[in-house]
């Protein structure tokens, strides 16, 4: 049997039971009816024969379905490509619209803009960069270079490379003996151009460069180029006086830019380097560079060269520095030997009839060469350690020194002019003086030990020539009591017209002056320090201090040299000139150093002639009244009838020990009836003016004997190489 069939009846014989698809709503059905296809693919209705039901018609054939279903495709077909077509116009639509802009932004950067683009375009693509020119030479007057130019091999290194290649810093530093630390600071000094090579040392060895071209491999980034650097033919000669060059720094670089300085120039620092810097720099160059858009560079559009600098003919003679220096040296040598603590000293010689400087002399020196490539670390320490005696300092211009009794001109004159006395009056020296009324200690001024005094009566020129100092205890003290008549500072009014005490013009940077004892001191000194100066007072002993150089008062050696040039030249004072003239590299001439008047010193002739016979026999008289410095010239044998001089020496006490060297101070002129060259010496810690420092300048006049000055005669052309 065939078991019961759990849907319900079975249908009656002859009619079959309907599919579940083909179910007429509310027959039978208990939910939502779901068709296996989408709606929108549901059939259409089918058209109906008349007179046939379902069951008479049957299911519909085969081919009808598959007919009915291909239609449906195509029906799809054709909305889905309408579909595309829509989107394709809409897309060809933007994309057109979007060429279209690009077009006119294209044209309108092409034509409407296109000089402000490229101008933008080669702002952003080329940098600058100075090429920095041959400094000028300096010259002495002959036409000899003092200061020359050589060209040094330099190794450079790119911050680049470096950067991303640290081995190659290492390697380099291996090479060159130097740190990696060293290298590293170098690269990173920003002061330094990002476009230039970085100079890591210059001067090196030729075996260095030959391995750096042989393993070029090995050092990227490192190259080795040419620079022209200082050079001195005579080592230390004048150092101080020629000065030196270094890096500007970013000071100098801040105050400076406005003149074309740019971050690895050199510039002047000191002496004639410095003062005539803006002749010797010559005009800097440029390389105008292409760099890439990270900023390295990649190629060189146009270069535009330096300009080497000018020369500076100077008046120093070569010969007489040669002398000076040499002669210092070896007495400063001879004085420790004997014991004394003498371990400096200066020399100046001046053309009194134009201030023309013919030689400066500053020991202790150094040698300038020290500079080039960049200061060591130990030479730069021996250079400010006082175990050294500040090399740096010229002592000519910047040390100062009690004058002592080379003052005394200035004394004698102020007397003479003012009539306080006549070349006929005269003291007389019992060895002291005492105050008037004065009571206690510091009352009674006492001869320097070794003055030959005048126990018997002497005039001014007899004072001057044995350097009496009671007789000018005595001027001075005249003048504080009758102040009424002469005022308060009769003899600093003159000092200062000589230049005692007075910026001297000389065309040195970093020149001191001095100062003359005076009322009007002692209260700038207690203005300027209450503590070290508690009071003001000026009273009878400070005048008479005052009158014979001691005291407050102090000099240069320029300035000594100075006010005796202008004695000898009759009242003129010039200001002292190292330069003589400006050159061209072609040898034209640019300018000439004119001589500069700066004063005048009122010398009737009775007042000349009266100090004259005195400074004459400081170096001729003999006898009871022999000059000061007379036996000097005995000992050295000089020959007097071939240059005759005049002169003052000088011994200046700078400490209240007894036991202590006082400074040797000597000035001289000559010829004596037309004065040429006048020559000061001081030599600190040395004992008496005739034993130290007198010789010094009796055989630079010895010298001058055998090689006169001759004229400025420089060399044409000169050239900066």
């Amino acid at each position: 049997m065939t078991p019961p069939s759990s849907r319900g009846p079975s249908p009656p014989p002859g009619r079959r039971r309907p599919t579940p698809s083909r179910r007429p709503l509310g027959q039978g059905h208990v939910g939502p009816v779901r068709s296996s296809a989408p709606a929108r693919y549901a059939p259409k209705a089918v058209e109906r024969s008349p007179g046939l039901d379902d069951e008479q018609k049957g299911r519909a054939p085969a081919s009808s379905l598959k007919r009915l279903e291909e239609e449906e495709r195509d029906q799809a077909r054709r909305a889905e490509t309408v579909r595309v077509g829509l989107r394709l116009t809409v897309m060809g639509v933007v994309v057109l619209g979007l060429f279209s802009v690009m077009i006119f932004r294209l044209w309108s950067l092409q034509v409407l803009n296109s000089s402000s683009a490229r101008d933008q375009v080669l702002s952003l693509t080329t940098r600058d960069v100075p090429i920095s020119p041959p400094r000028g030479l300096i010259e002495a007057r002959g036409g000899e270079v003092l200061v020359s130019n050589k060209v040094e091999p330099v190794v450079t290194l790119n911050r680049q490379i470096a950067a991303t290649n640290p081995a190659v810093v290492q390697r380099l530093a291996v090479t060159l003996g130097i740190s990696m630390a060293q290298i590293r600071a170098t690269i990173n000094d920003e002061q330094d151009s990002i476009y230039q090579p970085v100079p890591i040392e210059v001067g090196v060895p030729a075996s260095v460069v030959v391995y750096l071209s042989e393993h070029q491999a090995m050092f990227p980034g490192v190259t080795v180029s040419n620079v022209a650097e200082r050079q001195y033919p005579y080592g230390d000669l004048a150092s101080q006086t020629l000065g030196y060059v270094a890096d500007i720094s970013a000071s100098e670089l801040k105050q400076l830019k406005s003149q074309s300085y740019t971050e690895g120039d050199v510039i002047g620092q000191s002496g004639i380097e410095a003062q005539y810097e803006s002749y010797l720099r010559g005009k800097t160059g440029v390389r105008e560079l292409l760099v890439d858009a990270q900023g390295d560079p990649v190629g060189t559009k146009h270069v535009e060269p330096s300009s080497a600098g000018d020369d500076v003919v100077t008046n120093i003679d070569l010969g007489l520095q040669q002398a000076a220096e040499s002669d210092l040296s070896a007495q400063i040598a001879s004085l420790d030997a004997q014991g004394k603590p003498a371990n400096s000293g200066a020399v100046v010689a001046l053309d009194p009839q134009t201030g023309a400087v013919l030689a400066m002399a500053s020991e202790p020196t150094y040698d300038p060469a020290w500079w080039v490539g960049g200061m060591s670390t130990q030479h730069y320490s021996e250079l400010n350690n006082s175990a050294s005696n500040y090399p740096l300092l010229n002592r000519v211009i910047q040390g100062l020194y009690t004058p002592g009794s080379t003052f005394k001109l200035a004394s004698s004159t102020a007397a003479l002019n003012d009539g306080l006395i006549s070349p006929y009056t005269v003291y007389t020296d019992n060895g002291s003086f005492t105050i008037p009324g004065c009571q206690g200690t510091g009352c009674t001024y006492i001869d320097n030990p070794g003055d030959l005094p005048c126990h018997t009566s002497c005039d001014v020129s007899t004072a001057l020539t044995v350097s009496d100092d009671v007789f000018f205890y005595t001027l001075g003290y005249n003048f504080f009591e009758q102040a009424a008549r002469y005022g308060n500072d009769p003899i600093q009014k003159v000092a200062a017209q000589y230049g005692f005490g007075e910026a001297s013009g000389v065309d040195l940077p970093g020149a001191y002056y001095g100062q003359v004892d005076s009322p009007e001191l002692r209260v700038k000194q207690h203005a300027e320090a209450p503590s070290a100066f508690p009071d003001t007072y000026y009273g009878a002993g400070d005048a008479v201090n005052t009158a014979f150089g001691q005291g407050e008062s102090e000099i240069t050696p320029l300035e000594l040299a100075n006010a005796y040039a202008t004695f000898a030249n009759g009242g003129t004072r010039y200001a002292p000139e190292v330069g003589a003239a400006i050159v061209a590299p072609d040898g034209k001439v640019v300018k000439r150093i004119e001589p500069k008047v700066i004063g005048h010193v009122l010398l009737p002739a009775s007042t000349r002639q009266a100090i004259l016979t005195g400074l004459e026999g400081v170096t001729t008289a003999t006898g009871t009244f022999a000059g000061t410095a007379t036996g000097a010239l005995q000992q050295l044998n000089y020959p007097y009838s071939k240059l005759p001089i005049a002169g003052k020496t000088g011994t200046s006490q700078v400490s209240n020990n007894a036991n202590a060297q006082p400074d040797s101070l000597f000035v001289a002129f000559g010829p004596v009836s037309d004065p040429k060259y006048v020559i000061a010496v001081i030599i600190p810690n040395a004992g008496y003016g005739a034993d130290a420092a007198a010789p010094v300048v009796l055989k630079l006049f010895e010298y001058l004997i055998q090689h006169p000055v001759a004229p400025v005669t420089p060399k044409a052309p000169t050239g900066a190489g």
